[in-house]
């Protein structure tokens, strides 16, 4: 939406008095019931844009219904300038207190921006604004988490989007209701210390009752998990920042190994608003930290209390420049960490691997990225643009059922190699190689649509380009060229 705004008054009344029980986060979050829910009258969902969907069903997962929400091709009748910017990743979304219908915020990485789309009563776009653009994002936004009173017990809704562009990034806070305010670089959180994060992520109220504990995952080859803690809900300028260590004082990741369990702690950083990226990167050294390659998301288990306790993290990995020679200490093909919190102090937690890629190299998960966890399961995205030459599928989304442990392949990017009408617009420059598209969030519907079982996932189809997707948010500082299309597709049939 690039000239309509709220209404003052209604942006008011929507901060003061928003009381929607349903609001749904970049990595599947979801929030605890109420009492005596409300059951929503199901929305009619269908394609709504005129690009095809990008992805396909798995063996096995037929029942799956996908449809399109939005890509880059759709022109919204109320804001026709309006461009669905490349890469969708972190992303949220509640119901429009101003009226009927959704709002839909998105994280645009390549764009270092972040996009507000207003949906219809059905889910169908109407219109959409930028409310960050690159000026005020200053790096790429990856993903994201819409913290909320009703989950996380914020007094108002904020999305947090982790900057990832370097040891001097910083996480912002945002308003999702509030006016446009493009170029706006007031809004990150010193406490929450800089880091090139891919995802801030608050429990649920409920995990430590009466604190605001938030994880955060580094996203380099030496990454941390780190985690700030404020004993008032909410707060995110008082509480202290801590980083995951193993209580042996062991940093190296590879000396981890499937089916054990080991002790970890967090310990505090020190003086954190005043310190630069390489400072506090010193610190986890000089700690012991646990060093991991590239924490790239974050999420927790849902179903209760107990539950957010638990805690799932992906290390995407890292290779040697012929991406097939490990690097020493660090996982290659990636991994999928488990971390349960001790119930009376946040600060220790047992640590085990869920889930390993180099169990089956090439043909299980390669370079996780993304991760939605439900009550029984965790989905895993694949980022496998770091292109392993021993890799043999494209970018899947994982289902890891966590009480028998099977990990199946659920969704797969769909590139129609043999399409020419299709390879000559979304695979112009590279039909062959595998895994060049890759995946942003996927996150729980159902409560909003009425319909049980209901995802969105963001897709970047990053050989789709055009010059008509270059700089669609209006800003001018750039750290790379962009001109990728971007898509949101729904899917149904998701057992949780």
């Amino acid at each position: 939406m690039d000239t309509t705004l709220l209404k003052q008054k209604a942006l008011a009344f929507a901060v003061a008095a928003f009381v929607t029980s349903t609001v749904i986060i970049s990595a599947c979050k979801k929030n605890n019931e109420p009492e005596t829910p409300e059951t929503p009258t199901p929305v009619t969902l269908k394609d709504y844009s005129v690009n095809p969907a990008l992805v396909k069903a798995m063996p096995g997962f037929e029942n799956l219904n996908i449809t399109t929400l939005i890509s880059s091709d759709d022109v919204l009748p109320e804001s026709p300038n309006f461009i669905f910017g490349a890469q969708p990743d972190g992303a949220g979304m509640i119901k429009n207190p101003a009226g009927e219908g959704f709002i839909m915020i998105n994280n645009h990485e390549i764009l270092q921006s972040v996009s507000r789309v207003y949906l219809d009563k059905n889910f169908k776009p109407v219109k959409g604004e930028y409310i960050v653009d690159s000026d005020g994002g200053m790096t790429r936004l990856c993903s994201a988490t819409l913290a909320t009173p009703e989950e996380h017990g914020f007094p108002k809704p904020v999305f947090l989007t982790a900057g990832e562009s370097g040891a001097e990034s910083m996480i912002h806070a945002i308003d999702p209701l509030a006016a446009a305010d493009k170029k706006n670089k007031q809004r990150t959180v010193s406490a929450l210390g800089r880091w090139s994060a891919e995802n801030a992520v608050p429990l649920p109220k409920g995990a430590f009752a009466g604190k605001t504990v938030i994880m955060i995952g580094e996203d380099e080859s030496d990454g941390q998990l780190a985690m700030y803690v404020s004993n008032t809900p909410g707060d995110l300028e008082n509480g202290k920042l801590y980083v995951m260590k193993r209580s042996n004082n062991d940093p190296i990741e590879t000396n981890m190994d499937k089916g054990q369990s080991y002790d970890v702690e967090f310990v505090e950083l020190d003086n954190v608003k005043s310190s630069t990226g390489a400072q506090l990167q010193q610190q986890t050294i000089d700690k012991k930290a646990l060093m991991l390659a590239r924490v790239e998301d974050i999420d927790y288990r849902k179903g209760s209390a107990a539950n957010g306790r638990e805690i799932y993290f992906t290390a995407t990995g890292v290779s040697q420049g012929d991406k097939i020679t490990p690097v020493s200490g660090k996982t290659m093909w990636g991994r999928v960490y488990k971390l349960v919190l001790d119930a009376s102090n946040p600060l220790k937690g047992k640590l085990e691997v869920a889930v390993d890629g180099n169990d089956n190299p090439g043909k299980s998960i390669v370079n996780p990225d993304n991760l939605c966890v439900t009550e029984n399961y965790v989905y895993i995205q694949e980022d496998g643009d770091s292109f392993y030459k021993n890799n043999d599928h494209d970018g899947t989304i994982w289902q890891f059922a966590m009480a028998s442990k099977s990990l199946k392949p659920m969704l797969q990017m769909n590139h129609r190699r043999t399409d020419a009408t299709f390879n000559a617009k979304y695979n112009p420059s590279n039909n062959t190689q595998l895994s060049s598209w890759e995946y942003g969030a996927m996150y729980d519907i159902s409560a909003l649509t009425g319909i049980p079982d209901t995802f969105v996932v963001n897709l970047h189809p990053h050989t789709w380009t055009s010059d008509k997707y270059k700089n669609a948010d209006g800003g001018t500082t750039r750290l790379v060229n962009n001109s990728e299309g971007g898509q949101v597709v729904i899917v149904r049939g998701v057992s949780k």
